[in-house]
């Protein structure tokens, strides 16, 4: 009988005395699943494999499920946890045979390993996320705030829990220990997605922000000790050993505060990583030092996850260090390890187990002890801080948010044996419902249109009531007045890191002009002035407010910008403080700040601040890329057509106008080498070049640009904004180096025909016919158009040009974009030339909202027709600035 090659094998094995496999069956399969292996089946000795499938599915249902609640407005916990809750005996494990093969119990140590590996290092980073100068700069507020909101929901949880003791009762726990975690678990309030919420509802800055976050800084490190104490008392088998651990914890706080942290921040400032960011080494020490202090606390029966937050605590937030080291780590935490720990969360989570009427009475009853213990103690307390009611409502209602923290505490609870699956069930829904209602009751208790009221009653403006308060010298201009006083006197500038260069051009023509003559240095400072020598005292300086917006993201380092940062940046940010220099040496008055706020958010920032300085002018400058934000680690040459394409710039373009109509005068900017600086290609090899190394090219420096002198050509068609771009133009021509052509457009219907006034030479005589000839053109424009050629200053008379053209209607862009040929660019060694344009031109077409069939925004819609044509391939040299009217600008 012939044996087969298996079975010759083993009678081999057999006879030389080796034992067969545990199971009965040969080595595993070398060639995987080619040689029939099952990937889902838990191998001890490579666990990897099914590790691989089970944080797939944890991460893709995550994600899928945070973008519909993204829209929402919740936070990416949400989504997490209901994933965990899905995949577990609630939902999925309910499927037969889902459990074994994807969750087997063997494999669940693996998993929950590296979820509390990722738990450790994302407690490390809510320390850091803990500034406690916020705490100490509002320490009277924050104090009150925080025990009242502690101090009530902790005695209703302690109440709560008698009741919860003896109904559920757990095994070898005592009441106190019981009621001490219920009444923690009440009181704590989740501080990260505290922070989150507060930034996406921009209520950072406004009262009720610095309120809460100051008060949550103190209630957050509060819950911890609380919950520390409840740990030791459950891991140690008796009182004076739950002493000692307190103390031995205690003591290491101590160690870490004063002997650990002097020589880390040394360490730190030796290798500039406190100035310029955590090198490589300073984060892997950082990181030891994390898992040495969570090894410490664990091993004195406290969880590690304390020792992780006490090296965060100490960490400095000098030099935005806490921001950058956050920024090295956070990506890998939030994405793979935090989902993990959540949905190991979830997994243990049954709904099943809320099975009568008394466990959801109970349930009831939770959720009424948070919500009321928050909300009525944050309320009361916020209150005798002298705010309104209402809000102090919304203070109490954020103080209720529970979020991750709550998740995290009651995860160790169920893990030290405080809560069994049902009590534990019970609490997350009662963390879900408290999160998700965070938001929108916020939204509801303290919306827009209440805080501007707030903030105008506050600064004078209004009375409670909403109506004006001037003061008693105060009257409305008549038009003449109007029309003297409609110079740009504030500009809101908005700062972008690749329109610099055009945006100081613009602003230094703007800018005062003085020909006055600096005294020379051997004169003395006190040298009495001669008596016919009259002092001259200039006129009050052109303000400037610069804003630069930086764009807030879901990152825990983006929201640290804004918690910590946003005072930081303003008063260190490259880009805000050269617009400071410039503007200070060009004798302006400036103040500039930096905001962090979403992308959705930027129209409405930008606009904000403009109410909020006053200003009569926002300058909004096209970005180089095409794109709404501007930090590019490499800049990057586009064609003209993908410049004007970005679906999300033209959103954001046609928004700013929107909210500007009822703000004040807006304009975009469009550079095109304004300032004499053009910006080229990338260098092409040539015979000349070295073939090594193309980066190698030397640039040869830039001579200084001889011809300081500018151009501006003003199409003036008639409506409010060309009416506003009319009277820019008159204001930068004020400005020496600049020369303007100003050609009134007029339909005909027999061919062209132009007539030129210089200086304060008129076309009156031909004014009888123009209504005639344009209806768009009405009385108040050609009034305008004839009072101000009428009384032109004496110093704007040969440099300021007046034109009128009539043009068939059909070919009026045509026609336009070619005397605009004509006019700009004839001079390619000057300082750069300008065309300047209303926005809104009924009779050219133009229409604010999209085309029908449009899914967003396009260029014509957004800037009108006739700049369309000027920066989509018409060949005029020339930056373009696009105005239109809002505010008291819609009363010219």
């Amino acid at each position: 009988m012939t044996l087969s090659r298996t079975e010759l094998l083993a009678d081999l094995l057999a006879r030389a005395g080796v034992a067969p496999a545990p199971n009965g069956t040969n080595a595993p399969p070398q060639a995987g699943i080619i040689e029939g292996s099952n990937p889902t089946e838990y191998t001890p000795s490579n666990p990897i494999t099914l590790f691989i499938i089970q944080a797939s599915i944890v991460i893709i249902l995550c994600q899928l499920l945070h973008y519909p609640l993204r829209l929402l407005n919740q936070p990416r916990v949400i989504a997490e946890v209901i994933g965990g809750i899905i995949l577990g005996p609630s939902v999925m494990m309910r499927i037969p045979g889902f459990q074994e093969a994807i969750f087997p119990p063997a494999s669940m140590p693996v998993f929950s390993n590296v979820a509390n590996l990722g738990l450790i290092i994302f407690l490390f980073l809510v320390a850091l996320e803990v500034d406690i100068r916020l705490f100490t700069s509002n320490w009277k507020v924050a104090a009150s705030v925080g025990l009242a909101g502690m101090i009530l929901p902790f005695g209703l949880g302690f109440a709560i829990a008698y009741g919860l003791f003896h109904q559920f009762t757990p095994e070898d726990i005592s009441f106190g220990v019981f009621g001490l975690f219920i009444g923690t678990a009440l009181a704590i309030t989740a501080f990260p997605v505290l922070c989150r919420i507060l930034t996406e509802l921009n209520l950072l800055r406004s009262n009720v922000g610095v309120t809460v976050l100051a008060a949550g800084i103190g209630n957050d490190v509060t819950g911890w000790v609380l919950l520390a104490l409840c740990v030791a008392l459950v891991n140690n088998s008796s009182g004076l050993a739950a002493l000692w651990a307190l103390l031995c914890c205690i003591g290491w706080t101590l160690l870490l505060i004063f002997a650990v942290r002097p020589p880390f921040i040394w360490i730190l400032r030796r290798t500039g990583s406190l100035q310029n960011g955590p090198t490589q080494g300073m984060v892997a020490l950082t990181l030891l030092m994390v898992l040495t202090s969570a090894f410490f606390t664990g091993i004195i029966g406290v969880h590690p996850i304390f020792g992780a937050f006490l090296v965060g605590l100490i960490c400095p937030h000098d030099g935005g260090f806490a921001i950058k080291l956050t920024e090295k780590i956070e990506d890998l935490i939030s994405v793979l390890f935090l989902p993990l720990y959540f949905a190991l969360s979830g997994l243990s989570t049954n709904l099943g187990t809320l099975n009568d009427g008394i466990t959801w009475a109970y349930v009831v009853a939770v959720l009424v002890c948070a919500f009321a213990g928050k909300l009525i103690g944050g309320t009361l307390a916020a209150k005798a801080n002298k705010l309104f009611w209402r809000e102090s409502f919304t203070i109490g209602c954020l103080m209720s948010c529970k979020g991750l923290v709550e998740l995290i505490v009651l995860n160790i609870g169920h893990q030290a044996g405080i809560l069994d699956e049902r009590t534990f069930t019970m609490f997350v829904i009662m963390a879900l419902v408290t999160t998700v209602a965070t938001t929108p009751l916020t939204k509801a208790l303290y919306p827009p249109w209440y805080q501007k009221k707030v903030e105008r009653y506050r600064r004078g403006e209004i009375d409670w009531d909403g109506n004006p308060v001037e003061s008693s010298g105060s009257s409305r201009p008549d038009s003449a007045d109007k029309l003297n006083d409609s110079h740009i006197r504030r500009l809101l500038v908005y700062l972008r890191l690749d329109s610099l260069p055009g945006l100081f051009t613009f602003i230094a023509l703007l800018g005062p002009q003085y020909n006055q003559q600096s005294p020379k240095p051997e004169e003395a400072a006190d040298a009495p002035l001669p008596q016919d020598e009259q002092v001259v005292i200039k006129k009050r300086p052109l303000e400037v407010h610069g804003l630069r917006i930086i764009e807030l993201t879901d990152r825990t380092s983006s929201v640290m910008q804004v918690t910590e940062g946003e005072e930081f940046y303003s008063q260190h940010d490259p880009v805000v403080n050269a617009f400071r220099a410039f503007s200070q040496l060009h004798d302006l008055a400036v103040a500039g700040r930096a905001a962090v706020v979403p992308v959705d958010s930027y129209a409405d920032t930008l606009m904000t601040q403009a109410s909020e300085v006053s200003s009569d002018f926002a300058l909004i400058p096209w970005g180089e890329y095409g794109s709404i934000t501007e930090d590019q680690s490499v800049p990057y040459a586009v064609n003209a057509s993908e410049r004007f394409r970005g679906p999300m710039h033209l959103e954001f373009v046609q928004e700013t106008f929107r909210r500007a109509q009822s703000t004040c005068n807006a304009g975009v900017f469009i550079d095109n080498g304004f300032g004499g600086l053009t910006t080229g290609g990338r260098h092409g090899l040539t015979r000349t070049t070295s073939a090594v190394s193309i980066r190698s090219f030397r640039d040869t420096a830039a001579l200084p640009v001889a011809n300081k002198n500018h151009h501006i050509f003003f199409p003036f068609i008639g409506g409010v904004d060309d009416r506003v771009a009319l009277r820019v133009v008159l204001q930068l021509a004020k400005n020496p180096h600049v020369t303007a052509s100003i050609v009134h457009i007029n339909w005909s219907a027999d061919g062209l025909s132009i007539v030129e006034t210089s200086g304060a030479a008129s076309t009156a005589e031909s004014h009888g016919d123009k209504t005639a000839v344009n209806e768009d053109v009405t009385a108040q424009d050609l009034g305008i158009l004839s009072t101000l050629q009428s009384s032109l200053p004496q110093g704007l008379v040969g440099r300021v040009v007046f034109s009128e053209i009539n043009v068939p209607f059909g070919v009026a862009v045509g026609e336009t974009i070619a005397l605009a040929k004509k006019s700009v660019g004839q001079t390619p060694k000057n300082a750069g030339d300008l065309v300047v344009l209303g926005r809104r031109h009924a009779r050219l077409g133009h229409a604010v909202t999209p085309a029908v069939g449009s899914s967003a925004p396009d260029l014509k819609s957004t800037v009108g027709p006739l700049a369309e044509q000027l920066v989509t391939g018409s060949g005029v040299k020339a930056s373009v600035l696009v105005i239109q009217a809002g505010g008291r600008g819609l009363e010219l």
